[in-house]
This record gives structure tokens, C-alpha cells and sequence, in this order.
């Protein structure tokens, strides 16, 4: 018997914080659709101490954000971030942003496979910096992002699992 592979859709990000949401929202559009045993979506909104407990409990991840790397607003990203940088612990659970969750990851047993759907926020106003709604260029990304989102997960389950 194969060993089933469980894949976390990771939503990740602040609803208070304009572009900041797309990844909870993006989690919500998903969280309402059937998936096959073993996937779990989960909008963990700015829990990150959580997310990383969640990460070493499954074989795949995908984690769903607003990333940052100079594309026009709205540009989505699909990346494989590095889990090997050192940890960083200032001994609290406030500001584990997701470089640090995924630093915190044990080296021994990691989830295999981790991918990033990022999607390049519009610049922050600096008179409007707690807007409550994503702008219209990462509100007209969801959509997309949900279909690799899926697609992605497809591939996942779709790898063999190194344990079985």
C-alpha cells in the first residue's frame, strides 16, 4: 500500500494590510472546493508559529502571499523558496514573517517539496497604509492564482513519495 502524500495550501498574510490579504483570500476561494484526501487548505492569516507547526506535519506545501520582487502589481510568482537559512529566534512569536517560518523548519524533515505562489503587491500609499481591500491589480490575480494553486497540487500528488 502507497503511503498517501498530504499536501498544505497554506494562505499567508494580514487582511488589514491592503495587498498584504492575497493569500487569505486566495485560501478562501480554494478552502470552498472539493480536494482529494490528504490536502488541506488552512488561511493562516498572520499565525505564523502555527503555519510552521502545520509545515512539519505534511510532505508538500504550497504557501500563497503578497512577494515583492519588482514586477508590476499584480505579476504572480511561483518559486521554490531555500529552507536552509539559520533560524532566527528572538524567543517570541510575534513577527514570524515566512522566511523565518521556513528557516525554523528541522533540517531532518522538512516537507519535500515547498512552493511559493507570490503575487507582486501595488505600492503602498504612505497616507493609506492600513487599507482594508486588495488593490484591483492583486484582485484581478486570484483568479489565476487559484488555477495554479490547483495545478500545482495535481503535481504533488502526482510525485512519488520517497518513503513508500
Amino acid at each position: 500500500m502507497t503511503a498517501m502524500t498530504r499536501v498544505l495550501v497554506a494562505g499567508v498574510g494580514n487582511i488589514f494590510l491592503g495587498d498584504d490579504a492575497f493569500g487569505v483570500e486566495v485560501a478562501r476561494r480554494l478552502s470552498g472546493r472539493a480536494w482529494p484526501d490528504g490536502v488541506r487548505v488552512v488561511d493562516f492569516g498572520t499565525r505564523g508559529l502555527d503555519l510552521s507547526f502545520a509545515l512539519e506535519s505534511c510532505d508538500a506545501a504550497i504557501l500563497v502571499d503578497a512577494t515583492a520582487r519588482g514586477g508590476p502589481p499584480g505579476t504572480l510568482y511561483v518559486i521554490e523558496p531555500l529552507v536552509d537559512a539559520p533560524p532566527f529566534d528572538d524567543g517570541s512569536a510575534h513577527g514570524m514573517t515566512l522566511d523565518r517560518v521556513l528557516a525554523r523548519l528541522p533540517a531532518s524533515q522538512p516537507p519535500r517539496r515547498i512552493r511559493l505562489v507570490g503575487c507582486e503587491p501595488s505600492p503602498v500609499d504612505a497616507e493609506d497604509d492600513e487599507a482594508m481591500e486588495l488593490s484591483a491589480a492583486v484582485s484581478g490575480s486570484i483568479d489565476e492564482a487559484v488555477r495554479i494553486v490547483e495545478g500545482l497540487v495535481g503535481e504533488l500528488l502526482a510525485e512519488p513519495r520517497a518513503d513508500a
